[in-house]
């Protein structure tokens, strides 16, 4: 064969060896897109749906703008403002000048009892001394335990593989916790967080929530959301991000098979194309990347089937009128957990009032007919607000995401792998692969920047600090 003959061959395989592609448009795959154009790579992202996004996405009902379900984050939540900033979406999901979470309780034997969780200006721990010692859900000798509770939390390193196989509900009896204590404060948080109750959580990813949330500085957990739908975030602003970038985006682009090359090269399968490029992230759920994986990519790809996932069902109700005034709360002593007012994020305009109730640890509903928990939500809305009670309902609908999140059980941590496989130029991303974190936005965007070093790295390109850290 002659030189002529070798070169084009040679400068395809130059050319693929230069070409990332991302599978999955969620905000890890996002971010793992950015992150690879902006080092110089030509990136290409495959997503199957006709949108980005993921799992925290909009859609259209009728005239209103609706969220899939109501996700937050908190200030400690460096990578997801990173990435907020990133796609020019910070102004729009601001975060609370300073922690302050309403707490209601309708079971109280003398009556409904307001309370708040909210931070002061002072150091740590004794930010939260104040709002505890007045926390009217729990006795005074309840308050005194989750001190302590509280200060040996602290002397936990997250990181401990020993933590993984515990369950947060033992460590916390181990420490004095009165079921009412877990009831109306460590579960309040954990289950939102983690998305699963003290019992069935890992001691390690409940102290990495409490320790990194409440218990590393000031103002780690102000609470922030969108302020705007999801989708205006997660789609439209990403999708510009990724235009300027030069990354070329196809939607409803599913993909078939991920396979090596003699050449070393990958080739990605489509049911339009096929693909070569030198590096592939696979920024999939755990069982999506499972059917993708190449023999050999894991020595124990079974694993990732090992990984169990939990529900969250959002219960969506519009009212004729204005029930809350506030722009959430929590709520104990009923099944309601959190109720989130999206009027103004919807786009509804003609004085009614959008609430948003989200429902984590959704075994027992997921499934149920939206008559059932019509009949089981709405007067319970009507327990925790009593301006309810005269209100007409216009609109009453759930969405349902059965695989919301992966199941933070304990082990669950040596199930996780990390962002490299054994296959150079082959990458996993995803808020389930081991980035220390939960199930959230945070987690998928951390994943996303490993994924990206990672990739980086191997190809001899500066890969530097994450980007949050940087300055």
């Amino acid at each position: 064969m002659s030189t002529a003959d070798r070169s084009p061959r040679r400068d395809a395989d130059q050319d693929a060896a230069r070409h990332a592609v991302v599978v999955g448009g969620g905000l890890a795959g996002v971010t793992a897109a950015l992150r690879l154009a902006d080092a110089g790579l030509r990136v290409t992202l495959l997503e199957s749906r006709p949108r980005l996004g993921g799992l925290a996405f909009s859609f259209k009902r009728g005239e209103l703008t609706v969220d899939n379900g109501q996700h937050v984050y908190l200030r400690c939540c460096t990578a997801y403002r990173w990435f907020l900033d990133r796609v020019g979406g910070a102004d729009l999901a601001p975060v609370q000048d300073r922690l302050d979470v309403p707490v209601l309780d309708v079971a109280h034997p003398r009556g409904p009892r307001l309370g708040r969780l909210r931070r002061s200006a002072l150091p740590v721990p004794l930010h939260l001394a104040a709002s505890l010692a007045t926390y009217p859900h729990l006795s005074l000798a309840e308050r005194a335990a989750v001190g302590r509770a509280a200060l040996a939390l602290r002397r936990l390193d997250p990181a401990d593989p020993a933590l993984d196989g515990l369950d947060f509900a033992t460590w916390l009896a181990r420490y004095g916790q009165s079921p009412r204590t877990v009831e109306a404060l460590w579960d309040l948080v954990g289950i939102a967080t983690l998305n699963a109750t003290a019992d069935q959580s890992s001691l390690g990813l409940a102290a990495m929530v409490f320790k990194t949330g409440l218990l590393s500085e000031n103002g780690a957990a102000d609470i922030g959301w969108a302020r705007v739908p999801l989708g205006d975030l997660h789609d439209t602003l990403a999708r510009k991000a990724l235009d300027a970038a030069d990354v070329r985006t196809a939607l409803r682009t599913r993909v078939t098979c991920v396979s090596r090359t003699d050449d070393g090269n990958w080739r990605v399968d489509t049911e339009e194309e096929s693909l070569a490029a030198g590096t592939v992230v696979l920024a999939v759920p755990q069982r999506e990347a499972h059917g993708l994986l190449p023999p050999g990519a894991l020595a124990d790809p079974d694993k990732l089937l090992d990984i169990g996932t939990a529900p969250i069902l959002n219960v969506h109700v519009v009212y004729d009128r204005k029930v809350l005034r506030q722009p959430f709360f929590a709520a104990l002593g009923s099944p309601v957990q959190w109720v989130f007012d999206r009027t103004d994020s919807s786009g509804l305009t003609d004085g009614g009032q959008y609430l948003a109730l989200s429902q984590s640890v959704a075994q027992d509903d997921i499934d149920e007919p939206v008559s059932v928990l019509r009949a089981k939500y709405l007067p319970e809305l009507e327990r925790l607000l009593p301006a309810a009670r005269g209100a007409k309902v216009r609109d009453f609908f759930v969405t349902r995401e059965r695989t919301a999140t992966f199941a933070p059980s304990p082990g669950v941590g040596r199930l996780r792998p990390g962002n490299r496989t054994d296959t150079p130029g082959l990458y996993l991303a995803g808020a389930w692969t081991a980035t220390g974190w939960p199930a959230t936005m945070e987690s998928a965007v951390r994943s996303g920047t490993g994924a990206a070093r990672a990739a980086l790295t191997a190809l001899g390109r500066p890969a530097g600090r994450p980007p949050w850290e940087a300055a």
